[in-house]
Order: structure tokens, then C-alpha cells, then sequence
């Protein structure tokens, strides 16, 4: 199993955001994530699983 772990950091980067955007996405609950010691992480495979079902979204959006 890769269950890789992200900070916020690598998420932004990942996303293309800022990390003041990914911040307040996940803090938000917008952004699959949850917090370890007061810091956000976020599972790749949960990242992944975002972006597919927003496409969806979207792409729903413009039917």
C-alpha cells in the first residue's frame, strides 16, 4: 500500500496554489486533509480522488 503523506507545502505545489490558498481550502473542509500536531497532511490518494470528482463536477457544471 502507498498511502504517501503531503504537507501543505507539497499540496500547493501539487495543486499549483498558493500555500495560503491550500491553507484555507482544507481549513475550510474543501480540501481533504486533517491535522497532525497542529500541522495539515494530506493522503495523495485523497488529493487524487479530489481533483477527479471536481472535473466531474465541473464538467457536470457545464452540461
Amino acid at each position: 500500500m502507498t498511502d504517501e503523506i503531503l504537507t501543505l507545502k507539497e499540496v500547493a505545489e501539487y495543486l499549483k496554489l498558493a500555500e495560503k490558498t491550500a491553507y484555507r481550502l482544507a481549513a475550510e473542509g474543501k480540501l481533504p486533509g486533517f491535522k497532525v500536531g497542529g500541522s495539515w497532511r494530506f493522503k495523495k490518494v485523497d488529493i487524487e480522488s479530489w481533483i477527479h470528482n471536481q472535473k466531474a463536477i465541473h464538467k457536470n457544471k457545464r452540461s
